[in-house]
């Protein structure tokens, strides 16, 4: 199913903020904070804007990757390896991992397996500017959750609750229900309140 099946799906127009019962990413936990009447908000979407562990909303950008041929304001993978896309605090430094396209979502936990030259060899050292030369951003990430795990894995985990992924090892079944998502989408919004996707990945 592609992206934009996800958009013609009917919203839930009366929800005032994105709490809509999703349960989101467990790497982003304790890093990101409810929007306001949030637009076009679907069931199966967990969507939050990004603030650092001190309250901070804006952000330097950089990646392991490249830019899309054709839609220039997307990150993408290489031949070499899938993207790697890092918030930065501008007051302290500190780092937020946004997306890990050899670690978070369905393909990579249950279907595909990287090396570790391919993991760890990936250096970040691309900062996002957008077309006019903005390097600091407001940032928002949606993630959809569309599988059905406890009917696909339910004879999958074992007594302790955990269910084995591509790489061999075990990890918690609730930790895979909640960075297996099938879809990501990341926007980013600068000083002018322009705002567009830096990230669309379809992971399923």
């Amino acid at each position: 199913m592609g992206l934009l099946d996800f958009f013609k799906r009917e919203s839930k127009s009366s929800i005032s903020t994105t709490e809509n019962g999703v349960v989101g990413p467990t790497f982003f936990d304790g890093l990101t904070k409810h929007i306001e009447n949030p637009k076009k908000l679907h069931s199966t979407e967990w969507r939050r804007k990004i603030i650092s562990k001190t309250g901070q909303e804006k952000f330097k950008i950089k990646y392991y990757g490249q830019l899309h041929d054709k839609h220039k304001n997307l990150i993408v993978g290489t031949d070499f390896s899938r993207p790697l896309v890092i918030a930065v605090d501008i007051t302290d430094g500190s780092e937020i991992i946004l997306f890990d396209g050899c670690k978070h979502g369905y393909e990579p936990i249950f279907c595909d397996t990287y090396t570790d030259e391919q993991i760890n060899n990936r250096v970040t050292d691309n900062i996002y500017k957008d077309k006019e030369g903005n390097e600091i951003f407001e940032i928002v990430v949606s993630t959809y959750h569309n599988i059905n795990f406890d009917e696909e894995a339910a004879d999958e985990i074992d007594e302790q609750g955990l269910i084995e992924v591509d790489n061999g090892t075990k990890i918690k079944f609730e930790e895979a229900k909640r960075n297996g998502f099938d879809n990501i989408q990341i926007w980013a919004t600068n000083s002018s309140g322009q705002i567009f996707d830096i990230i669309s990945e379809e992971l399923s």
